[in-house]
């Protein structure tokens, strides 16, 4: 049926909602693939099936998806972590010191400062939303995967909830803000514009207004040195990177993903930039 209306992994979607619906494992599924399924486990089936043919992902029928080789809860009120954002991770983890502090901005399922923490097990950090529903599932993740311990979760619009008292120093800002411009995010994909949230995928009319936020703020929550490191879309290496050399920060430069498209921006916070705390 999902074939048939061009959905292009439609045999793995198939398999992986009858997985969820039985609660079976893959390996468990194949063995027992010929066994019949009684009429209640066939409706639920059903069921999956339909909303998969509404548009709606397999990750957020089921409720997990996968990012950093980690399992991460959703809800409605968090982004599905995507492949891309791994890149954010990997220079997360090349950037932060031994025993370094890291503050996450719209962390949304915490995927981002979680798989840090997970690879990184000196490390802290602190993760700001201002969604309560959505850090209800980050801080689930966050126990998930055994560094509940080390993160702290803030609801409250980008630096807002931090101390304004100067005791609050990052050695690396990340943040995976929403980017896209408004006009545009009514032309995407039924998968994104009806089941993700729109507050974290509208960055305002031309898609920079929370990069505008963390560049003008970040270095008055930074140690001396420290760093920047913010996912961009592929066409917003050039007018972030002027924001952040704008606002005063040094080696600003945009690193590209696997598919040779722009997807990070990082700036260096150096030592004698004059910080105030808001």
């Amino acid at each position: 049926m999902l074939g048939r209306l061009g959905f292009e992994t439609a045999a793995l979607d198939a398999k992986l909602l009858t997985q969820h619906a039985l609660g079976l494992g893959a390996l468990e599924l194949a063995i027992r693939e010929n066994e019949p399924v009684d009429e209640a486990h066939a409706a639920d089936i059903a069921e999956l099936v339909r909303r998969r043919m509404t548009g709606e992902s397999v990750a957020r029928i089921i409720g997990v998806r996968e990012f950093y080789g980690l399992a991460f809860t959703l809800n409605s009120a968090t982004l599905e972590p995507r492949p891309e954002t791994e890149l954010l991770v990997d220079m997360a983890l090349g950037a932060l010191p031994a025993g370094g502090r890291l503050l996450d901005l719209g962390t949304g399922t915490g995927c981002i400062p979680i798989a840090v923490l997970a690879n990184q097990p000196d490390a802290m950090a602190v993760a700001v939303d201002l969604s309560a529903l959505a850090l209800a599932a980050a801080r689930e993740n966050a126990q998930r995967h055994g560094v509940g311990e080390r993160i702290s979760f803030l609801e409250g619009s980008w630096f807002e909830p931090l101390s304004p008292d100067g005791r609050e120093r990052f050695d690396l800002i990340v943040s995976n803000p929403p980017y896209i411009t408004s006009a545009v995010v009514e032309t995407l994909a039924s998968e994104v514009k009806d089941f993700d949230p729109r507050l974290a995928l509208d960055g305002g009319p031309d898609g920079l207004a929370p990069h505008r936020i963390i560049a003008a703020e970040a270095a008055a929550w930074l140690k001396p040195n420290g760093r920047v490191l913010v996912e961009i879309g592929y066409d917003q290496g050039a007018s972030v990177s002027a924001l952040f050399l704008e606002a005063g920060f040094d080696d600003v430069a945009v690193h590209r993903d696997l598919n040779g498209l722009d997807r990070v921006v990082s700036a260096h916070h150096l030592e004698g930039c004059e910080t105030t705390a808001l």
